[in-house]
């Protein structure tokens, strides 16, 4: 089933590397902090993620950013982690006012993260499979 951003208005759709670890674990934060479920999430591996690169002319197989799609428009990394942000529950979305810090800079950061990442936090074989209670939340 092909999907279409425009089909998404009720909520925000999170890319992510289903094989990083440190992404896996990012995605299991925000479910914890997400309690109005504004989020879903499919990994770039999968077709639906991949789907996505293509509507959104990318590279089918750069998985070093996060992606968020909201409203039709994508964020990646240092944007989409803070329009992430903005939307979790407590002082996480307080994080936002890094936006004022330029992109350059915030980019520049999130890239040495993105580029060691699997050397810092490890790789997984395949992609993670969520739990019965979480999985309507992830699409693909």
């Amino acid at each position: 089933m092909k999907e279409d951003a425009s089909k998404h208005q009720l909520y925000d759709l999170i890319l992510f590397d289903g094989v990083c670890n440190f992404c896996n674990s990012s995605i299991n934060f925000v479910i914890d902090h997400d309690t109005q479920k504004r989020f879903k999430f499919a990994s770039l591996q999968s077709e639906v993620g991949q789907q996505y690169l293509a509507q959104f002319s990318r590279n089918k197989k750069d998985f070093d950013s996060v992606l968020l799609i909201k409203n039709g428009q994508l964020f990646e990394k240092s944007d989409a982690a803070l329009h992430i942000a903005q939307h979790l529950d407590g002082v996480w979305r307080r994080l936002y006012f890094l936006k004022w810090i330029p992109r350059t800079i915030r980019d520049m950061i999130y890239d040495l993260i993105a580029k060691n990442r699997y050397r810092i936090f490890g790789k997984s074989d395949a992609c993670r499979l969520p739990n019965p209670e979480i999985r309507e939340r992830f699409l693909g």
